[in-house]
């Protein structure tokens, strides 16, 4: 299926889709207002979405800040894991920020989110700290993580 899967600069026609992957993957999701923000008003965000068959079945943002890229998020459509497109999502925020010079990552992932943790260590990125209670929903430490790129 990896060789299935296109990865595309997010658009506007796209938040539906979005929407429906971030409700079913996080427990405080975000709101439509907020990914049409991202898109339409914040220079420094760049969000891209995976498609296979002209479907979105995973998306991704980042914000560059100076030399730094932040992951802001990545989901994958429940139906479509275990196929790489965790993976390939983390590729092509890599590569958008290798093409804009970006120097180095940074995310901050659910102490508890051991898949999402060990998908960024395959990528190179690496612990570096723990931010307490970061998550409003329930208090969770983030644990956070680098790459230098």
């Amino acid at each position: 299926m990896k060789d299935n899967i296109n990865i595309r600069k997010m658009e506007m026609k796209d938040i539906c889709q979005v929407l429906f992957i971030e409700k079913m993957s996080f427990a405080t999701p975000w709101a439509r207002e907020s990914f049409e923000r991202e898109l339409r008003e914040n220079k420094l965000a760049k969000y891209i979405v995976a498609e296979i068959d002209k479907k979105v079945v995973g998306y991704g943002g980042v914000w560059l800040i100076l030399d730094e890229g932040h992951i802001t998020n990545i989901a994958v459509h429940n139906e479509y894991r275990g196929f790489g497109i965790g993976h390939s999502l983390v590729d092509g925020l890599i590569n958008v920020c290798d093409e804009l010079n970006i120097e180095r990552m940074t995310l901050e992932v659910r102490i508890s989110n051991i898949f999402a943790r060990n998908l960024y260590k395959n990528h190179g990125f690496v612990d570096i700290g723990i931010r307490p209670g970061y998550y409003a929903d329930n208090k969770e430490d983030a644990v956070i993580m680098w790459k230098e790129l």
